[in-house]
């Protein structure tokens, strides 16, 4: 059977993914230095209400709160021994916001980075690795994901294990890196590399692409990078909502609607069929780029210059 995000794809020239979790739950109450993750057990409720607010602002992807949700990342809190319970608590939330929306929504169950360096630079392990990420995928799939969404991930060795464990659960996926404003990870992989590792993973995903980094424009300039190298894979963006800076005692994005909007026409006019945000971004900023989307007709496809001066033009006011 086709998974639901390929049936979808074949339907629609693009879908909207959902904006920012952890910085949308510090505005409903998490405290600085607070686990996200922990609130699908402590806080189903305002998790839910989240994932309800993200759909009806034209969400056709929402991402469970697992983004840190994998054992070495859970130990700073220690937490460890209860990654599978937290994870299917993601899940099982996400699944319950989805299946009360009245339209096709896909749940991506969400796994971010391990937090520890990869070797040889560092201690970690593409086999642990794989057994972190396939820890988390399992306890996704078993609360109700549709299918895995693997982000911020910066080495290659990581988005490997990640496809093993992909492929372990069963489960399609998605996979993105961050890149940085030099226009490469943090490790050092530029977006023509991991364009060229999508197709010799073990498992390939259906959709790659970028997340994070530092701001809309920088994102797409990474995203038509992945052109370069012949990979016909459907592409992802979601970018953070600007810049944060501190303001109020809290932290704010300096990307309004208005930017991200024009973000996501852009995306969709480079060819981008995945377009959401990442931090900062609320359920008012996705529903401007909802609105975007279905109201402005496509242009032709942007260069990197126009792509620039539309985003920075838009900032600067």
């Amino acid at each position: 059977m086709t998974d639901l995000l390929s049936r979808l794809l074949d339907e629609r020239r693009w879908l909207l993914a959902d904006g920012a979790t952890g910085t949308n739950l510090y505005n409903m109450g998490l405290a600085p230095g607070d686990v996200p993750d922990l609130w699908c057990e402590t806080h189903p409720d305002r998790v839910l209400d989240l994932h309800c607010q993200m759909i009806q602002a034209g969400a056709d992807v929402i991402l469970t709160n697992s983004f840190g949700a994998n054992a070495s990342r859970l130990r700073l809190a220690h937490a460890e021994t209860r990654v599978a319970q937290i994870n299917h608590a993601a899940a099982r939330i996400a699944r319950e916001a989805a299946d009360k929306a009245g339209r096709p929504v896909i749940v991506a169950g969400s796994i971010g980075p391990t937090g520890q360096i990869m070797a040889p630079v560092g201690h970690l392990t593409e086999a642990e690795a794989t057994r972190l990420f396939t820890e988390q995928a399992l306890a996704l799939k078993d609360g109700g994901a549709d299918i895995l969404w693997i982000e911020t991930v910066s080495a290659i060795e990581e988005m490997r294990a990640a496809s093993r464990a992909a492929e372990a659960a069963g489960l399609p996926w998605c996979g993105m890196m961050s890149f940085e404003s030099g226009g490469r990870s943090m490790m050092g992989v530029s977006p023509p590399q991991l364009a060229k590792l999508i197709d010799r993973l073990p498992c390939s995903p259906v959709a790659y692409g970028a997340n994070c980094g530092t701001g809309p424009a920088e994102l797409l300039l990474a995203v038509a990078g992945f052109a370069a190298a012949g990979c016909e894979r459907p592409l992802i963006a979601k970018p953070n909502a600007g810049v944060p800076r501190y303001q109020d005692g809290g932290l704010v994005y300096d990307a309004t609607p208005e930017v991200m909007a024009e973000f996501a026409v852009l995306a969709r006019d480079l060819g981008v069929r995945i377009i959401g945000g990442c931090c900062g971004t609320t359920p008012a900023h996705l529903s401007a780029m909802r609105a975007a989307l279905q109201d402005r007709p496509p242009g032709p496809r942007p260069s990197s210059d126009a792509i620039s001066s539309r985003i920075e033009l838009l900032m600067n006011r």
